[in-house]
């Protein structure tokens, strides 16, 4: 089977092809949630492309592995919850999400990856967002010998009074 030969013609007119389509899909959530996976030097594997949606397609929000099942089961999405724990974990390893361990039993994944803190409501296990600049951080202790503080996570407790 011959190779054909590809002319610079025949180049220029293929990338200016794909050049059209990624103008066309600028506007797709889609394709953005895809660029966004390969930016993050992630394959956008049809899982990862249906989690993403689930995850970051409404702004942002504070869920658990099992609570991102239920809305993939909703959505009909075929999907373990192991596998759904890995995804989670990539997206975290690549920056794309933030983890939020509660007294080490319950983890939530922040879509909002910026410096911020969380009220924690007890009765709801609600997470909501404290912007950076309402904390106080002034008096930290110092650090051990070779070691540098590399982020502070402050979650204050809320109760119904």
């Amino acid at each position: 089977m011959a190779q054909s030969k590809r002319t610079p013609k025949t180049r220029r007119r293929e990338a200016a092809r794909r050049s059209a389509l990624g103008t066309v899909l600028a506007g797709c959530p889609v394709h953005e949630l895809r660029t966004k996976l390969r930016a993050a030097g992630m394959r956008p594997t049809p899982q990862r492309v249906a989690l993403g949606w689930l995850l970051f397609g409404k702004g942002d929000r504070h869920l658990t592995a099992e609570k991102l099942l239920e809305e993939a089961q909703a959505s009909r999405v075929p999907i373990s919850l192991a596998t759904i724990y890995n995804s989670l974990h990539q997206f975290t390893e690549v920056g794309l999400l933030r983890e939020i361990a509660i007294d080490g039993s319950k983890t939530y994944f922040d879509t909002n990856v910026s410096d911020h803190h969380h009220f924690l409501v007890e009765d709801s296990h609600m997470l909501i967002d404290i912007p950076q600049v309402s904390v106080d951080l002034l008096q930290l202790p110092e650090p051990p010998d070779g070691k540098k503080i590399a982020a502070v996570d402050v979650v204050v407790r809320l109760r119904n009074v």
